[in-house]
């Protein structure tokens, strides 16, 4: 589907239906081409790509996270 400028500010909840349905659309400003809007396809694995994400996994019962947090809270003992 080709659109205009004015056409993407007045209409622009019926464009979010037409890339509901999956079809793109193209949009003009006076007469040429200057975007292109695409359907949003969500990621389908549940797996985070987070770096963050499962920062703990590795800890295998070392030491809890909150005896760690603790001790980074405590402070530096310089001995001086």
């Amino acid at each position: 589907m080709t659109v205009t400028a004015k056409d993407l500010r007045f209409k622009i909840s019926s464009l979010f239906d037409v890339l509901a349905k999956g079809e793109e659309v193209f949009v003009t400003y006076r007469g040429k081409a200057k975007a292109k809007l695409v359907p949003f396809d969500e990621p389908q694995d549940d797996k985070k790509d987070d770096i963050i994400f499962g920062m703990w996994q590795d800890m295998d019962g070392q030491q809890s996270v909150d005896d760690m947090v603790r001790d980074m809270r405590k402070g530096r003992d310089f001995g001086i």
